[in-house]
């Protein structure tokens, strides 16, 4: 068992071809094929696992409801996906007359770019990075912002008054929930000290802990508005159906709209990826590293935080708009906002007292009994407006029901009143 671990642990079937070119040709040339070797790896990697994620996710959500899911096309409906694919490459594009055609076009492409570059910068193994950035965070958070313009610009050019309302939903949930993201992921910046992805592993490494122990309340925000921002269930109001028709995209149809539904796939695993890496270790695990290869770590903690997603779409019903912005702006914001000030004193105590890492352990109880007050808190004021039940149940003696007024036409037509009587 031992050697086939090893085999696969530094596993680079193009090591020969390396050493090939480095030793005949420039070095140049060599920085080249790795690039390209590299992206076609991340680019195999998102493309098979798009395909898979629409097997993986009917399936479980089939399960969930208590129901089968594909079961059809090859073995327990594996080659469902392939066959979705090629009826939607086989279906007509139709565009609008009245849209705009340069626009129109522009946004199956443009939502898909950014999706496929996040996957760029994470930390696949300890030397398995495509683009080190030391700004890594920044980067991430710049190309979130892409996909909401290009959203809003297949809404505005299809034409359509729900397509348009679409995009505009979308706007606000992403100008809503884009804050409170943001300074969920500054708090892990302000513990390590870097905007890298790798400084952010290899600073969870160093000290032992996992950032989602010592940082509770930025996972809980981080979790609720990358959802929102996926547009996926409970928080798909860009789409609603049963609201707007299928909102942005309602226009769109064959493998044009194939793209907008891809993209919310890799997203979700952009998203999980996120997570793992800023928050639970990216490739490590505990020393369990060393004897299983961490890229397969780091897939499988971005498919269980994946799951998670599935699982929350799966249970949940769509929230009205009105409770999903409310939910930002009244509870997210402020939490976000207490949190980084929460962290800011942590991290300057630590540093500028110069305590040792049993600080941590410390901060680990502290955040988490002020992260369980400040959800409850805030959550009993976002919610009391919604209680339709009495707190108690009361048992009410003597109630007296008044009797209702008797119509005019009955009162008119019962004898002995000495009304209508001759």
């Amino acid at each position: 068992m031992i050697p086939l671990i090893a085999a696969w642990y530094d596993f680079d079937p193009f090591r020969e071809l390396y050493d090939w070119l480095r030793d005949n040709t420039w070095d140049e040339l060599v920085y080249v094929v790795i690039a390209v070797v590299g992206a076609t790896g991340i680019l195999s990697f998102v493309g098979l696992g798009a395909l898979a994620n629409v097997w993986l996710e009917r399936r479980i959500i089939g399960r969930i409801q208590v129901r089968r899911g594909p079961n059809r096309v090859g073995p327990f409906g594996l080659f469902q996906p392939v066959a979705d694919a090629i009826k939607l490459i086989q279906k007509e594009v139709l565009q609008p007359s009245a849209s705009d055609a340069k626009l129109y076009n522009l946004p199956p492409i443009l939502v898909f770019i950014p999706a496929m570059l996040t996957f760029a910068v994470f930390a696949w193994a300890p030397d398995m990075v495509y683009a080190d950035l030391n700004v890594g965070v920044l980067y991430l958070l710049a190309l979130s912002s892409i996909t909401s313009l290009a959203i809003f610009m297949a809404g505005w050019a299809s034409n359509n008054k729900y397509a348009l309302l679409g995009a505009m939903r979308v706007i606000a949930m992403a100008i809503s929930y884009e804050i409170p993201l943001v300074m969920a992921l500054l708090a892990p910046v302000l513990f390590a000290g870097t905007m890298s992805i790798p400084g952010l592993i290899d600073f969870q490494k160093e000290h032992d802990i996992w950032l989602a122990f010592l940082l509770p309340l930025p996972v809980f925000i981080y979790a609720i508005a990358a959802t929102a921002e996926l547009n996926r269930t409970p928080a798909d109001i860009a789409e609603a159906e049963s609201e707007i028709v299928a909102g942005f995209h309602t226009e769109y149809s064959g493998m044009k709209f194939g793209l907008f539904y891809a993209v919310e796939l890799i997203n979700s695993l952009a998203v999980s990826g996120i997570m793992a890496s800023l928050f639970f270790g990216g490739y490590s695990l505990f020393g369990i590293e060393e004897y299983i290869p961490p890229w397969i770590i780091f897939i499988g903690k971005i498919y269980f935080f994946y799951f998670g997603l599935i699982w929350l779409r799966g249970t949940w019903p769509r929230l009205r708009i009105d409770q999903l912005m409310a939910f930002a702006w009244k509870m997210l914001i402020p939490l976000a906002l207490i949190n980084v000030v929460i962290v800011a004193i942590e991290v300057l105590l630590w540093r500028e007292l110069e305590l040792t890492d049993w600080v941590l352990a410390a901060y680990v109880a502290i955040n988490a009994v002020l992260a369980i007050g400040l959800f409850a808190f805030f959550f009993r004021i976002i919610t009391r407006d919604y209680y339709r039940l009495p707190r108690r149940v009361r048992l009410e003696h003597d109630v007296s029901v008044p009797s209702l007024p008797a119509p005019p036409s009955l009162a008119l037509s019962q004898p002995g009143t000495g009304v209508g009587e001759a």
